[in-house]
């Protein structure tokens, strides 16, 4: 990769392409042309324009993930309880599922 090389990266969940202006040891910096915005610089990381690595997700990101499945978990054992409680009255009750 080298100045006024033409790349592609994503941008929004898009495909982008612009051009190389300045290059460090970590960021590059990328000129791009959109509609509204003619000749915006864009700074990427050369690990996610390389696909070396992908970004990183925060720690919040993953910390919300995972509260989100421990409760679908949860909720899954809650309802399967639930429905076992209510198999085990209606036989009680001498009620079988042919019947309801």
């Amino acid at each position: 990769m080298n100045v006024g090389d033409r790349i592609k990266f994503s941008f929004g969940g898009k495909e982008k392409e612009g051009m190389v202006v300045k290059i460090f040891p970590k960021k590059v910096y990328l000129k791009v042309d959109f509609p509204k915005h003619p000749g915006k610089i864009v700074i990427r990381t050369l690990s996610e324009l390389e696909g070396k690595t992908t970004a990183k997700k925060s720690k919040k990101r993953e910390k919300a993930e995972k509260e989100k499945k421990a409760k679908k978990e949860k909720r899954e054992k809650a309802l399967a309880a639930q429905a076992k409680k209510s198999e085990e009255e209606a036989e009680k009750e001498g009620v079988t599922r042919k019947d309801l």
